[in-house]
């Protein structure tokens, strides 16, 4: 049943969790979680120790629970203080990286260690591998894009690992594969502000496509099936 929910907030980016909670990124108040049976929104993390979040934007939720999530606020090329984060199940908060230009959408591969972060203003995505210990080491940049009007945003991933990108202010999705290669451009028929991306329908084969200039949802059918997050499966 269709529902909707209000609370005081700048809500970003939402996952819905294997319990049925929506765990929601909140610009302003961090970490939510709305329960869909009650409608109630509740907070979940609102700071790291004594300092608040800059601004968190986006989110990936792992197979053990721990949720992956990106601290965006006003940084960019000129601040590179953009932070990534992991709360894992027993409360416990890493901090995985803290020197990203606008770290936006984020996704895990499949076997969970790498980790795609869209950094917005550096208008690449960064490949962070994570160790056995939840730790990242020789983080790297997988793709470097172009344009001047925005920069990658929302991310998915599918069944081979090939990496779903929306490119804001250039109104195109592309779809790289595991190796950074180009498969796919998807251009929208409306709006540049293609902003996020995630796969659905009967067989998974479905992108969905926010487009935040016209407030429109577009869809593009493609190949592969999309990965189901790993809390899903």
């Amino acid at each position: 049943m269709p529902f909707q929910a209000a609370y005081d907030g700048e809500p970003n980016g939402l996952k819905i969790a294997r319990d049925g909670r929506i765990v929601i990124t909140d610009y302003r108040r961090g970490l939510m979680t709305l329960d869909p049976a009650s409608g109630k929104v509740t907070s979940m993390l609102e700071r790291r120790w004594s300092e608040r979040f800059k601004g968190i934007n986006d989110l990936v939720l792992a197979s053990n629970g721990d949720i992956y999530f990106t601290d965006q606020g006003q940084t960019g090329m000129h601040d590179p203080t953009g932070r990534v984060y992991r709360l894992r199940v027993d409360g416990t908060l890493d901090q995985i990286v803290n020197n990203v230009p606008s770290p936006n959408g984020l996704v895990l591969n499949g076997s969970e260690h790498i980790l795609y972060v869209a950094a917005t203003r550096g208008n690449a995505i960064w490949r962070i591998p994570l160790m056995p210990d939840g730790t990242a080491s020789k983080v790297g940049i997988f793709i470097q894009l172009s344009g001047s009007l925005g920069g990658p945003d929302g991310l998915a991933i599918d069944e081979q690992d090939n990496l779903a990108i929306a490119h804001a202010g250039l109104g195109t999705d592309w779809i790289f594969s595991r190796l950074g290669e180009p498969l796919y451009r998807i251009r929208s028929c409306e709006g540049l502000a293609t902003t996020n991306v995630a796969y659905g329908g009967p067989d998974n084969k479905s992108l969905y496509i926010t487009e935040s200039e016209s407030g429109c949802v577009l869809v593009a059918r493609l190949p592969v099936a999309g990965r189901l997050m790993a809390s899903h499966r």
